[in-house]
Order: structure tokens, then sequence, then C-alpha cells
């Protein structure tokens, strides 16, 4: 076994958590462990992991710390018998990148290690084959076609009742369920550029609908948080040509921020930059409002009475606030209304419905001009589209073109060369088919992961964010989700994932995502076609609608279409959600 090095002092690390184990359940969350070990370690083992149990929360195995640099290395350096089982390494590992991530030592670390151990040439995983993931836990390989994904990825799946807060704790401690999150639960992390094209498009939409104005110099934007997704702020700021001005409570990230070229500045003085109108980004140590939820909502009613416009960016900040019995309450309000909308309700929910979301990709080559010549291909295939839209959505074709044209001068790029892209439909899968083109024709050196945030079209039920604009009382069902996670896994993708938690919390969210390994062959692109236009079709089919309209078909409407009237045609699919039936 390896020495056992304890906690590194030089890295952050997840605040202690307090389960509130009984000593039976601290007997069996190290039972739960040590079955991974032989006996002969047990001794040794189980009084280490019962001293980080009591003192973290949680049992980490800080002493199976890889010891070799987490990044993102080009894919051939991965010794795996399939491109497949490369692609998920390298993108595990970009996710454990201490410049990508936010915590990296927040793992339970012999089972990151099996999971690696399990797709490289030593077990020998093939095209025929599928690594099932149980909440962070290797189940093992399984028989598969080669059209199957390599990997089938679930956190947090939780039988609903039980799915609380306090349940969650627990369940982590005794090791048998993790917080979904988002797009690391999926192996899809790319840092905060994940979430900076979005947060672009809301602040520079923000301003066309409350300012009625594209030109952001001079404007202020206040909000918080430099973290793993909400450092995108400040750089998101800076390109919508407005101040930011960025409260941070702890000063690491706000730092690695800073030094990452996301911030470009730490101070307290905006007046200069607001006179002059220069775009900047401004961080700055300490809580933006001291004491509690009430008393920042009480600022925010006074700012916005003063003609402040305000909106929840933030993870359900306006849930947490009405359950702190703040005054958000909107008088005759739905279930998921409050006194100020949330960024989906007024902005990005007139996005999505249009089928516009965050694609991204990663080259797997590291090499930067692959990723310049994507860009390149990326923009000219929206240019071809645009000359082709309707009015309604030329603008957003124009802000998403612009976008591609200038991110390289932006130096977004942190961990592996990937590339976030707001796209609708059509343009997801003729970007994807013409880097797929590239890879054949040898001008993209190595095959590229396509994939896509969950905050998508499709890929999210969440009432207090995603679905928020969801009026009709089905804001709280998660079919979408489900059907999206099972959608992909037989259309063509590499891996998928589906998850509970993510961005507003366990138990109020369900959310899933995918990744597809283009290599430049036909059968490739034939995944890319199929599985991409169900992405982003079934979300598109939920947010232009109305959901009651649909389920008010009965049960014998699916027996009507299987039968001689209506000729189902080979190669489609029918799918039924709460007596809702559609081909």
């Amino acid at each position: 076994m390896p020495s056992n090095r304890g906690r590194d002092p030089s890295v952050p690390h997840a605040p202690v958590r307090t389960p509130n184990l009984t000593p039976e359940e601290e007997r069996l969350a190290l039972r739960n462990v040590l079955r991974y070990f032989p006996p002969s370690h047990h001794n040794i083992l189980a009084a280490e992991f019962a001293q980080e149990l009591r003192q973290y929360g949680h049992i980490y195995m800080y002493r199976f710390c890889p010891l070799i640099h987490m990044r993102a290395y080009p894919i051939d350096q991965y010794p795996c018998r399939t491109r497949q089982a490369a692609s998920i390494m390298l993108m595990i590992m970009n996710n454990l990148d201490h410049a990508v991530a936010q915590v990296t030592t927040t793992l339970t670390y012999c089972t990151q290690q099996l999971t690696l151990f399990y797709l490289t040439k030593t077990i020998e995983m093939t095209e025929e084959q599928t690594l099932v993931m149980y909440s962070g836990h290797p189940a093992g390989l399984f028989p598969s076609l080669p059209s199957s994904p390599r990997a089938i990825i679930t956190n947090g799946m939780v039988i609903p009742n039980y799915s609380s807060r306090e349940q969650y704790e627990k369940m982590f401690a005794l090791g048998v369920s993790m917080y979904g999150q988002m797009t690391a639960g999926s192996y899809c992390y790319i840092g905060p550029q994940g979430i900076v094209h979005g947060t672009m498009l809301t602040v520079l939409n923000a301003g066309r609908r409350y300012l009625g104005s594209d030109d952001l110099r001079g404007r202020v934007l206040v909000t918080s948080g430099l973290g793993g997704m909400s450092g995108a702020q400040a750089k998101a700021a800076v390109i919508a040509g407005c101040v930011g001005v960025i409260a941070e409570v702890d000063e690491v990230p706000l730092r690695k921020r800073h030094e990452q070229g996301w911030l470009m500045e730490v101070t307290s003085d905006i007046e200069h930059s607001k006179r002059s109108k220069t775009p900047l980004s401004l961080g700055y140590h300490g809580n933006i409002v001291d004491l509690c939820l009430c008393r920042q909502v009480a600022a925010i009613n006074k700012l916005s009475e003063a003609g402040m416009f305000f909106w929840d960016y933030g993870n359900a900040f306006l849930l947490e606030a009405q359950r702190a019995g703040a005054e958000v309450e909107k008088e005759g309000g739905g279930a998921t209304e409050f006194r100020y909308p949330s960024y989906v309700q007024h902005i990005m929910g007139d996005i999505f419905s249009l089928g516009f979301g965050p694609f991204r990709w990663v080259c797997t080559s590291g090499d930067p001009r692959d990723l310049t010549l994507t860009d390149d291909i990326a923009a000219t295939v929206l240019e071809e589209i645009s000359a082709n839209v309707t009015e309604r959505v030329r603008q957003q074709y124009n802000d998403n073109i612009r976008w591609i044209r200038e991110a390289g001068k932006h130096s977004l790029v942190v961990g592996s060369q990937a590339r976030i892209l707001y796209s609708d439909q059509k343009g997801r899968v003729c970007i994807a088919l013409a880097i797929n083109q590239a890879i054949a024709d040898r001008r993209v050196s190595a095959p590229v992961v396509i994939s896509r945030d969950h905050h998508d079209v499709s890929g999210t039920d969440s009432p207090f964010r995603e679905t928020s604009n969801v009026y009709d009382g089905s804001a709280f069902c998660a079919d979408m989700a489900v059907q999206n996670f099972v959608g992909d896994a037989f259309r063509g993708a590499t891996w998928v994932s589906l998850h509970n938690g993510g961005g507003v919390g366990w138990g109020e969210v369900m959310n899933g995502g995918f990744g597809l390994l283009l290599d430049g062959t036909e059968e490739a692109a034939k995944r890319a076609s199929l599985m991409l236009n169900w992405d982003v079709s079934n979300g598109v089919r939920e947010g232009n609608q109305p959901r009651p309209q649909k389920r008010n078909c009965k049960p014998p409407q699916v027996w009507f279409i299987l039968g001689s009237i209506f000729q189902m045609p080979e190669g489609t699919t029918l799918i039924c959600t709460n007596n809702s039936t559609r081909v």
C-alpha cells in the first residue's frame, strides 16, 4: 500500500460535514469502504478511515490520493485499448485538474482509481463492454453492443421520499450515494468557461430587456461568487461590455480567478471605470451582504424600488430566501414564481425554447491549433446557416457568431482545449459533422469529444431554475430529463449520466448529460446526427408545446398509434410519458 500522506494542506478542501452518524452507522460506513480492500489491510485502514470519518464527516481515503499531476493529457498517452475508453479517462482527469476544479480533494480515492483501472489495458475495456457507475462506485464492466455507451453513470438516484438534505448527509457519509452536481458528475466539466457564454448572453439580453440597449458600457453588474461556475461572471461582464463587481467570501477562489486572468482587478473603487465606460471586472473579498438572506433581500427590495433591475442568477436564491422568511412572495404567483424573476423566466427560457443551449467540445490532442481550427469550423457553419434562418432566431445566431469569432482572444481555456458555444439543433448537428469530417481529413489531429452543459434545452428538470418558466404544474415532473438520458444512450452517446442534485440542491432537480467521441468515422457521424437531434428536440418540444394538451391524451391512444390507421415508420421511436404520447 502507498504511505498515508494525510490531507494536503496546500490545496483547498470541502467544508467539514456533520452527518451525525450513530456508532452503528459509523461502523457501517467503515464496512462499506473496507470491502474494497483485502482483509489483511483492514487493521491499518479501519483506524485510519474512522479518524477521517470523525474529523471530516466522510471517508476520503487520502492514502490513495494519486501522486501524478491530474490533467487532460493528449489522448494517445492513455493506456487504453479503445479511443472511447481513453476519451473517458481524459475527461475524468481534466475534472480533477487543480486549475479546473474548485475542490479536487473531495473524492473517495480508491473508487476513483478503480474506475480508471477499469478503463485501461489492465482490464482491457473493449468496444463490446460498458462500465456501470453507481454514485461514484464502479459496478464493473458488462457485455454490451458496440453501439452502446461505454459508460452509464447515475449519481444520487434516491427513492423520492428520502431525497432530503438530511438524508443526503447520512448517505454520503455512509458512502452509498453522492451529490450529482452537473457536468463534473458526467466527466464533462471544463472549468468556468463552461458557463461563460451563457452568462454573457444573460447579461447582454438583460440589457436589451431592462435597459432597451445592446450597449452596456458604463453599466454596472453587481453579483457574487467566483467559484467553479460563478467565476464565469467576471469574464462575461467584460465580454458583454459592462463593469462587473463580484463579491467572494473565500479569498482562495478570488485570487485563483485573478491569477488565471478571469478577474481583472481586486479593488474597491469602481467609480473611475463607471465614468470612463471601460469594461472591467472587479473582485471584492467579503460577503455581498452580511448576516442573513433576509437582510440581503431587504437591500434588494430597497434598491429595486430605486430603479435597480434584479433577477435570480444563483442556485435557487429566491427559494432559499423564501424559506428563510424574506419578503420575496409574489401576490397571486404560482409555485415557481417570486417577487423577482429567475433568469430563465425573463431571459434564458426564450433562448432555450428556440433550441439554443451550451454545446461544447474538447480537442483530445491538447493542441491549441486544433481548438483554433474547430472555432473557425463552427463559425463558418453558423454563418452559412444564419443566411436562411427566420428573423426570430437571427439575433441569436449573430450573438453566437460574434462569440465564437472572438472566443480565442479572451483566453478562456482552463485545463483541456475546450470551447463552449450556444447553438440550436441544426447548428449542433452541422458543427459536429463538420468537425468529424475535419478529423477524417486529418485537418484536426485527434478525436474531439462533444458534450453540453446539463443546464440546457432538454437535460434538466428543475422547477426553480431550468424549468421555472413552465407554469402548468408540470415543472416538478422529471420526465424530460430522464427521457433525455435514455434517448441519448440508445442513439449513440459514448457515455451518459443522470443526476439528482445540481445547481439548486439535492432533491430539487433531476439532470443528465452525455459525452460523444468524434473520431472521423461514418459511424461517429451517424451517432452525432441521431443523438444531437434528439438531445435538443426533446426539450424544444417541452418548451414550445403546452404540456396540459399532451397530458390530456388517454392511454388508448397508444394502441391507436400502433394500429393500422397510423403506420409507425421503421426507425422511429414511440415515447410515452404520463399519458402523453408522441413519435
